[in-house]
């Protein structure tokens, strides 16, 4: 090697080491920032010169060090895994929030609720049949069944005005999926220029990999990587993210709780998500917030459908039995003047008996308790004990009303466990990433101070052979002078 070979040697150090140097540095000033992943300078030696002249050999040390390039310290497997916990545990939580929401409107137990409706109702009736002639007990009862209608129409419409809150949500997060996918696809062009410019582009990957994860969230994403560095994201298997090019979504299906629901002659019909570009084609979610949403949205299929359109098929269902009920015994009663009662309840038309339920009798005296068998009096009220006896009925509407709030309430507390469940997973998946990406401040310092020392050993080296060239240039020939 010859000596001014040396000085390159000792330069091309004190460049490694410098750009090393620099990226500690990048590292330390982005330890706060969300999604950054921490990158590190790879140096490798440079070999002997090959060419053999009258000062060197081809056998000698090596010309220096360079810095081959710049890593970012990131694990795709366990991206993979945080993305795939991401959209498990978001579908989890909206179906979660939704229990949650529609648990707390039924208000029980409580003073408000409907089960403490329903038992002054029947308390209303007996009092009735206790006391006929009183038109105060009579008018009491009317004012309690009015309520009981008005609270079962407030359940419905809690039902109704949730199911539409869910709907425009979708919709929202569809906008903001193809946004977002859009984000990615210019992301992978940008990367794909500076890397075949010879650049690295670790920053606009580390923005990338937030906005998949993000997708994750939202319609449980997954990724393929390509040779040249772009990421492909699919959705249930299918291309969300193509390169630089995207596939948008959309939201069809339902747009009102009453399609949603359906009737006797029409079933519900389901929310879905399609390919813009290819409307019959469904996408066929499976996890991410978007795919909760809707199961929430779904039709009611005998009590394994939409969460929403099932509440308001027990709500109908509640009003329908208290309807054949209470109109059952009640048509089969005298009134006070001797004639047959009517109907108690009765149905609007054009609504959902839940909707539909109304009060039919508005004259206090039309109320019918007594019995029509031969010697039973005007002021008999034995059919009126029947009704108010419909509270402890088994097949009544307390005992329906019972069994539909236990379901809701063990079905919300499963979906809240199943949730936190995931959430923890999702959690210790988010930890693993960061224990490999995040930035160390302690290990940054001790780099820096790797890589300066370096430094000033390679400029120590630069001295010497400056000096040792100094002797050689300007003093040789000078001994004995």
């Amino acid at each position: 090697m010859s000596t001014f070979s040396g000085l390159s040697t000792a330069l091309s150090s004190l460049i490694a080491q410098r750009q090393a140097l620099d990226v500690a540095g990048q590292n330390v000033a982005n330890a706060n920032t969300v999604g950054y992943t921490r990158q590190r300078a790879t140096l490798s030696s440079l070999p002997a010169a090959q060419v053999p002249s009258m000062f060197s050999v081809p056998n000698g040390t090596g010309e220096g060090t360079r810095v081959s390039g710049i890593q970012r310290l990131g694990d795709t497997f366990v991206d993979a895994r945080l993305r795939t916990q991401t959209g498990g545990a978001a579908y989890l939580k909206a179906r979660a929030e939704a229990y949650a929401t529609l648990e707390a409107g039924t208000g029980e137990p409580g003073e408000s609720g409907l089960s403490s409706q329903l038992a002054e109702m029947w308390s209303a009736w007996g009092d009735v049949s206790n006391t006929p002639d009183k038109g105060s007990a009579r008018a009491v009862l009317l004012e309690s069944s009015k309520t009981v209608v008005d609270r079962i129409q407030t359940l419905y419409t809690a039902a109704q005005t949730q199911w539409s809150q869910a709907r425009s949500t979708t919709t929202s997060l569809v906008e903001e999926v193809n946004t977002t996918a859009s984000g990615v696809a210019d992301l992978n062009a940008r990367i794909l220029q500076i890397t075949n410019a010879g650049g690295t582009a670790h920053e606009l990957a580390d923005q990338r990999d937030l906005l998949v994860t993000q997708l994750s969230s939202l319609v449980g994403a997954t990724v393929s990587t390509r040779p040249d560095g772009q990421l492909d994201v699919m959705v249930a298997g299918n291309m969300l993210v193509n390169g630089d090019r995207t596939h948008a979504i959309a939201v069809t299906g339902a747009t009102s709780f009453a399609q949603a629901t359906g009737n006797t002659s029409t079933p519900g019909q389901a929310v879905s998500i399609v390919w813009a570009d290819r409307p019959t084609q469904q996408v066929g979610l499976d996890s991410g917030r978007v795919a909760g949403l809707l199961s929430v949205l779904a039709p009611p299929a005998g009590g394994s459908g939409g969460i929403l359109t099932e509440a308001a098929a027990s709500y109908d269902a509640l009003a329908t039995n208290i309807a054949t009920k209470v109109n059952g015994l009640h048509t089969s009663a005298l009134t006070t003047a001797g004639t047959t009662g009517t109907a108690f309840f009765t149905f609007a038309p054009g609504e959902s008996p839940a909707m539909g339920l109304q009060v039919a009798i508005t004259d206090p005296l039309d109320i019918a308790v007594a019995s029509s068998l031969p010697g039973a009096g005007a002021l008999d009220g034995s059919v009126g004990s029947q009704l108010a006896a419909l509270g402890h009925d088994a097949q009544g509407p307390d005992a329906l009303w019972s069994k539909s709030v236990v379901e809701l309430g063990v079905r919300a507390s499963s979906a809240a466990s199943r949730a936190d469940v995931a959430e923890a997973a999702r959690a210790t998946a988010e930890q693993q990433q960061l224990a490999i990406t995040s930035v160390d401040t302690d290990e940054e310092t001790v780099n820096m101070l790797a890589f300066q020392r370096a430094y000033e050993g390679a400029a120590r080296v630069l001295t010497a052979v400056d000096e040792m060239l100094d002797t050689l240039i300007n003093r040789t020939g000078l001994v004995g002078r």
